[in-house]
């Protein structure tokens, strides 16, 4: 599967890359915004990589696709301003270029209680609507997709265990970026994942196997 990473020089993005790089059934096209970040992309293992920018044109990225994970992001701590234009826009406009490019699979690496945005603490209400907003027009594209809402992240080493359900009944809790990269790389040729949405935490199953007895 030739796999569009979105995002790709994020500290989720990295992993993706590095991931989908060692993978004998993907090929890996990571999107940068920098030449200067090419190096680190071919030390990752990306077999293409593209220049690419959310705040222009970047249909380019998605010749002979036929997958994407978006995993871009401006953060729960930037301007609403910014927000607006990459957690929402850009990712709208990603899931809009998969759709004309017949890409059929794609992955969105959203935000744990992005469904209850309008109750979120005001100074990340922009934010989780954002993600939101995205998650929706994912859903209604008509592309196979699964939307992965992963609990606060952290930069510990992954455990390669995870606890994922369709809804969480405890947010205590967090989990290592390596595990949701993982979550991501999996997702992209599971049956079970297929035009799912799942709140996902640190936990005790196999990745995969969590994957595999999503409830």
């Amino acid at each position: 599967m030739r796999v569009l990473v979105i995002g790709a020089n994020g500290q989720i993005g990295r992993h993706v890359v590095r991931m989908l790089g060692l993978s004998p059934e993907h090929e890996v096209n990571a999107m940068i915004r920098k030449e200067e970040q090419r190096k680190d992309m071919e030390e990752l293992g990306a077999d293409h990589i593209t220049i690419g920018d959310l705040e222009q044109d970047f249909s380019h990225a998605y010749n002979g696709m036929d997958a994407v994970i978006f995993t871009a992001g401006s953060g729960g701590h930037t301007s609403k301003e910014q927000t607006e234009v990459i957690d929402r826009k850009a990712a709208q406009q990603a899931v809009d270029e998969a759709r004309k490019s017949d890409v059929t699979r794609f992955v969105m690496i959203s935000s744990i209680m992005a469904d209850e945005a309008e109750s979120a603490p005001d100074n990340i209400k922009h934010y989780m609507q954002a993600k939101l907003a995205a998650d929706e027009h994912l859903i209604e594209s008509g592309l196979v997709y699964t939307i992965i809402r992963p609990g606060p992240l952290t930069n510990d080493a992954a455990r390669g265990t995870i606890h994922a359900v369709k809804k969480l009944d405890n947010y205590d809790g967090s989990v290592p970026r390596e595990d949701v990269a993982a979550t991501a790389v999996n997702s992209l040729t599971l049956k079970e994942t297929e035009n799912v949405i799942f709140e996902m935490m640190t936990g005790d199953v196999p990745v995969g196997e969590a994957l595999k007895n999503l409830k």
